[in-house]
This record gives structure tokens, C-alpha cells and sequence, in this order.
């Protein structure tokens, strides 16, 4: 691998880690921490959770086998979000939103500018189509190697999120 693309890969990496690393987490994944006692002979106790459950006693929160949708208040219907280009194309999807929950993700429209791209594409939709049923929302993770296309997928998928919301 030639060094110019060695570095641009490795710049593209660290800028996507940059950018995950500092997502804001949902509302209802955030806890109360008591602050560390003064006094190392005691130990800190838990503070109840932000939603009245009891105490984790400082373990992780494990996730419930049903997650509260972030999608609702949002209309029923489809919705088609904005044509989003990027350097090699453009991406627009179309979302089928029932009872505040994102149902199903569309891509209505693609246009890649090589037989590369097109690749990429088809592998990256799928990905992308199951990441914003998963997360209800625009907040999907970046398919490697299909970054660009990644990031117009989610913008197109807020710009419909936001017409549901409308």
C-alpha cells in the first residue's frame, strides 16, 4: 500500500474515531454517580438512577431486552429525507414510520460516479438499513470503507426524521 493512501486511511480512522468517541449518549442511559467519599475508609455509596430505579452499585446498567423507542412523537407515515451528496455520489432514503417507531428504511436514490462506488454501495445499505432500525435514529455507526456513503445515508435519514417530526 502505497504511504499516501496508508496515511489518508489512517487519518480517515482516527477522525471517525473523533467523531464516535464524543456521541452524546441517550437520556435514559445516563445515572446519578455519588461523588468519591472524602474519607478512604469508607466506600461511596450509590446514588439511585435518574429514573427512580434502585442502585447498580456501581456496575454497568445492562440493557432491557425491549428498548424504549428514541423515535416517538414521531407521525406515521413515509418520509422522504433529502438527496445528500458527497464526493462520490449521493444517497436518499425514504423511512416507513408507524406508531413513533421507524419500520422500515429505503434507499430511493444512489448515484455513484464509478463501478467502485456502486460496489460499496450495495454492500453499505444493508448495514446502514439495519443500524437505523436498531438505533431509531440518524445516530448509526459508519460502515468501514464506505464512509463517505455512510454519512449521507444519515444525513438523508435525519432530514426524514425531521419532516416526521414536523
Amino acid at each position: 500500500m502505497p504511504i499516501r493512501a496508508a496515511v489518508a486511511l489512517a487519518a480517515t480512522a482516527v477522525g471517525l474515531i473523533l467523531l464516535f468517541s464524543f456521541r452524546t449518549p441517550p437520556a435514559s442511559s445516563i445515572t446519578a454517580v455519588a461523588p468519591p467519599a472524602a474519607s478512604s475508609t469508607s466506600s461511596p455509596t450509590p446514588t439511585p438512577t435518574s429514573s427512580g430505579a434502585p442502585p447498580s452499585g456501581g456496575a454497568s446498567p445492562t440493557p432491557t431486552a425491549t428498548p424504549t423507542p428514541v423515535a416517538n412523537g414521531l407521525k406515521s407515515g413515509s418520509f422522504t429525507g433529502q438527496d445528500a451528496a458527497n464526493q462520490y455520489g449521493s444517497v436518499q432514503v425514504q423511512l416507513v414510520i408507524s406508531a413513533g417507531r421507524i419500520t422500515g428504511v429505503t434507499v430511493v436514490q444512489s448515484s455513484e460516479n464509478d463501478p467502485q462506488s456502486a460496489t460499496i454501495s450495495s454492500r453499505a445499505f444493508p448495514v446502514l438499513r439495519s443500524e437505523v432500525l436498531q438505533s431509531q435514529s440518524a445516530q448509526i455507526d459508519a460502515v468501514s470503507g464506505a464512509t463517505y456513503t455512510s454519512q449521507s445515508y444519515a444525513e438523508s435519514v435525519q432530514s426524514a426524521l425531521d419532516m416526521a417530526r414536523g
